[in-house]
Formats: C-alpha cells, sequence, structure tokens
C-alpha cells in the first residue's frame, strides 16, 4: 500500500504527525500528496484512455510496434501532440511490449568459381529518388519438422520500398530471378538502376547476371563475408523475421509461413512506419516524390 494512503486512512485514529513519522515519511510531503490526489486521478484516467489507445495500435501492428512507432501512429491518428516517453512508460506499466531482434541464420553460401561485380554501393544505402538502387537479399522460413521456405526480396533504397519478392521451397536461381521480375512489373522498367546483393550462388550465377542484363540492371556485390555491405537487406530480413515469428522458433505449416510472409510484406509497404522515412510507409514515402501505384507484385 501506498505510505501516505497509509497515513490518509489512518489519520482519524492516530494523527498524521505519528503515522508519518512510523512510516518514514514528511508531513509536507503527505500533505502535498492528498492536495494534488484530484490532479493525479485526472492523470490517471486520461493515462488509461491513452493505454487502450496504445493497445489497439499495438494489436492493430500485430504486437510489433514499439513506442517510437506507436506514438507517430497516435499523432497521425488524432492530431495530437502525444509524447513518446509518455507512451513508453505507460506501454511499461501495461506491460506491453514490441518484439525485438532475433539472431540470424545464415543462408548466403557463395559460389566457388562465380564471376563478380563492383561494389557500386559501398556501403551508401540511400538514393535521392525511388527506382534508381536496388538491394537483394535471401532470407529462410523455419517450417515445424527442420523444413524451410525461401524470401528473396528487391529493395528500394530511397524509400525501403518491397519492389518484389518471391517464395519457394528452394534456394535455386530462380527463386532469386523471380524476385526481380517481379520488381520489373511493380516498377514497370528497373532500366539504369543498380542491384546490390552478396556473393551468393544464386546472384552470382550466369543466369542471374543475364536476367539484370534483360532488365538493364546494372549489378553490384558486396565484398566476399561481409554482412555490413549488404546491411540495410540483412535489417530488411531481422525486422520481417522477427515482426512475423515473433516469439515462435517454426511456422506449424508452409501454408501458414507463406500466408504471414504475404500478409507483412503488403502491410510493410502500405502501412509499416520506418524511422528513416520520417515514421512514413514506403509508398507514403514515395507519394512525397509522385504518385505510384501501391500494389506488389509477387513472383507468378
Amino acid at each position: 500500500m501506498n505510505r501516505f494512503q497509509c497515513v490518509a486512512d489512518l489519520q482519524r485514529r492516530h494523527g498524521v504527525k505519528r503515522l508519518c513519522s512510523i512510516l518514514g515519511v514528511s508531513r509536507s510531503s503527505f500533505y502535498y500528496w492528498r492536495r494534488t490526489a484530484a490532479d493525479r486521478a485526472t492523470r490517471q484516467v486520461a493515462d488509461a484512455r491513452l493505454a487502450a489507445r496504445i493497445r489497439a495500435v499495438h494489436q492493430e501492428s500485430d504486437g510489433t510496434y514499439r513506442a517510437p512507432r506507436i506514438t507517430a501512429e497516435l499523432r497521425e491518428e488524432n492530431g495530437e501532440a502525444v509524447n513518446h516517453k509518455r507512451v513508453a512508460r505507460i506501454m511499461r506499466a501495461s506491460g506491453i511490449e514490441g518484439v525485438r531482434l532475433r539472431r540470424r541464420h545464415r543462408t548466403t553460401v557463395p559460389g566457388p568459381a562465380a564471376a563478380k561485380a563492383p561494389d557500386l554501393i559501398g556501403r551508401d544505402f540511400t538514393a535521392d529518388k525511388p527506382n534508381t538502387k536496388y538491394v537483394g537479399h535471401i532470407t529462410y522460413l523455419p517450417i515445424e519438422g527442420g523444413k524451410f521456405c525461401y524470401l528473396a526480396t528487391v529493395i528500394d533504397l530511397a524509400s525501403r520500398r518491397l519492389a518484389g519478392w518471391a517464395i519457394a521451397d528452394h534456394m535455386r536461381t530462380d527463386l532469386v530471378t523471380d524476385a526481380l521480375a517481379a520488381a520489373v512489373r511493380t516498377r514497370g522498367s528497373l532500366a539504369g538502376s543498380i542491384m546490390h546483393t552478396d556473393h551468393g550462388a544464386q546472384y552470382t550465377s550466369r543466369i542471374f547476371a543475364e536476367a539484370c542484363r534483360s532488365a538493364g540492371v546494372r549489378q553490384s556485390m558486396s565484398a566476399v563475408g561481409s554482412s555490413a555491405d549488404n546491411a540495410l537487406a540483412e535489417s530488411f530480413n531481422a525486422t520481417f523475421k522477427r515482426e512475423t515469428l515473433q516469439r515462435r522458433k517454426t511456422w506449424p505449416t508452409e501454408r501458414e509461413a507463406r500466408l504471414d510472409a504475404f500478409r507483412w510484406l503488403h502491410r510493410y509497404n502500405t502501412r509499416r512506419r520506418h524511422s528513416r522515412l520520417g515514421q512514413r510507409s514506403p509508398i507514403a514515402f514515395e507519394n512525397t516524390f509522385h504518385h505510384t501505384p501501391t500494389t506488389l507484385a509477387p513472383a507468378a
């Protein structure tokens, strides 16, 4: 029990001075606590209302958002100045948590005698406008029973938009060429853009090089064994994994994994707020440049 509340409950029987002495609190502090009781009650009601709104936003994000993104959502939703520290405090008090990073499982297998491309990015994961620089990568989706599906992505460096993707139960080269083809369908054309990847055998293959030439894309590759050279794609994969799996280790079935992936990837482009984009979604950010389609083209 709050010591001040104890003094208030027992003061008629034992007196404020004696109770404060026994409980180790000052009388001035007790009188201040009593004088501000109405203000505290008002704040508690306001915090309870805000907690309900926070919980709704948190649930709408599939339990993934933490305080900064929830704050941005509340500000846009209601047009009021909500302090992110207050949101974080209420989340802690209410036991509301976003998901945190999980350790990554390596999927890059370098080709032993594959053709290499120069690094045209140089760890500069920015671009002045959309449809000029992309990064590609593969991540895995663990299924119960030791099975896996694999997700290949093509991400725009200007807007962080997922321009194309493909899912398969293998890591053959057509997984990444399908993702590139999906990006071509989304954008209409990738001519003149850069496609930056790691040295995985799929990306160093002759088939992928031909797909890039056909699309008018210049290939760029990171150094062998350097995840920092493709850090944005690595970060995207980590976010995808922790926000879809959350605290699970696997999906029960391949179908559920594919459905969860499709749902999250669509939401990522259209709804999920990105700190590097001023807490806007990739498509909302692109709309500040010009009108762009809001559909996402998966692999055929």
